[in-house]
């Protein structure tokens, strides 16, 4: 009886201890080796992975490990990932190339500014059809008209680092100087497209750089205002070949506009020293208008921070230009003909507005200046 019983015990035993084996075995063959372990320990964070991921979007396809140290400790709010610099030993350029970065990859902002003495929704608001073509052209666009008040305190917001910046706006003696100066200002922090109250839309913008050219590698859109092939030229315009900047397109922060800018914010401030600013009407041309906007863009061409000019045999100068019918890619730079901005004056190549090179119509209105210069060079 009791060896009986004894067997029984030892058959108990190797039943369990057998059942026992099934089960590990049939839970090992449902577990893919390809699983991770469950309470496997994070592997260590490659060497300047913080620095690689930062800002990049969540791809939840992926795994990401995060072990307790990555994280920052509860009562410590994570530090801002832009180190903060010393201004004060910067010089103009360094500020503005600092507080407004320049990006060629990104997309050109979808903003709209124009300045005038009322907005739209005032009675004495006479460019109606002008300002709603730009709206119609370009729907889905931040369009704003800019008055003399509202541009005061919107610079002060955007240029409250560049104080020097602000004393020279505020300094300049004629509404035409500043607004000379803000259409460079606002394009330089805010990027999208001026153009002047007197101009129709006859295209959109996204026609204005070719299909062929990637829209990723430009950040500056200009036209050309002049092209005079004649001997008296210098008696009707400041240089050979001269750039419109009543319609201008860029990317915020890009190095003509941070050159303009300071160049115009020192000479500013130099004559406010010396207590001489504009005599003539004609001066405006050459301190804040078209010469010095023509100039600026000659010297970023041929800016070998830049450009390699190795391969270079000469400067780029107005003959790179003179009679183009086509957009001319330079660097980051479209040009485009006298055609697209200037379509219909009747002369100089100027194509008519029908044209599929016209994209803006300038009606000239010049209201700064005397009536009898308003028009100055038009053929009759």
């Amino acid at each position: 009886m009791a060896s009986r019983k004894m067997l029984s015990f030892k058959r108990a035993i190797i039943l369990a201890a057998f059942f026992l084996i099934v089960f590990i075995l049939l839970r090992r063959s449902h577990t893919s080796a390809n699983d991770p372990e469950p309470f496997r320990k994070p592997p260590p964070k490659p060497a300047g992975a913080s620095n690689q991921n930062a800002g990049a979007p969540h791809n939840p396809s992926t795994t990401t490990y995060t072990s307790e140290e990555d994280l920052p400790p509860k009562d410590q709010t994570p530090t801002a990932q832009k180190v903060m610099k010393d201004m004060s030993k910067m010089t103009l350029y360094e500020k503005l190339a600092y507080q407004y970065p320049y990006d060629v990859e990104t997309k050109f902002p979808a903003y709209i500014w124009q300045t005038w003495k009322w907005t739209p929704a005032s009675g004495e608001f006479t460019f109606r059809d002008q300002e709603a073509s730009w709206t119609m052209q370009h729907p889905g666009f931040v369009h704003e008209v800019i008055t003399d008040q509202v541009a005061v305190h919107l610079l002060r917001l955007l240029y409250a680092p560049v104080p020097e910046v602000l004393e020279a706006y505020n300094a300049l003696p004629q509404p035409v100087l500043k607004a000379d100066f803000f259409r460079y200002l606002i394009l330089l922090a805010r990027g999208g497209i001026y153009s002047d109250i007197d101009t129709y839309a006859i295209r959109s913008a996204l026609d204005w750089i070719p299909d062929s050219v990637p829209k990723e590698s430009i950040g500056l859109v200009i036209g050309i205002e002049a092209d005079p092939d004649r001997p008296d030229w210098k008696d009707w315009y400041s240089r050979r070949i001269q750039f419109c900047q009543w319609t201008i397109q860029a990317k915020p922060g890009h190095p003509v506009l941070r050159d303009i800018v300071a160049r115009i914010t020192k000479e500013t401030l130099k004559r406010k020293s010396e207590n001489l600013f504009v005599s003539k009407e004609k001066s405006v041309v050459e301190f804040t208008g078209p010469a010095v906007w023509t100039d600026t863009i000659f010297d970023y061409f041929n800016d070998p921070r830049y450009f390699d000019m190795s391969n270079s045999q000469n400067n780029i100068t107005y003959m790179n230009f003179t009679g183009i019918e086509a957009p001319k890619k330079v660097g980051d730079v479209i040009v485009l003909p006298i055609t697209s901005f200037s379509p219909g004056v009747q002369q100089m190549g100027a194509k008519d507005y029908d044209d599929p090179m016209a994209f803006v119509k300038h009606d000239f209105e010049g209201t700064w200046k005397p009536e009898s210069e308003r028009h100055i060079g038009e053929t009759n």
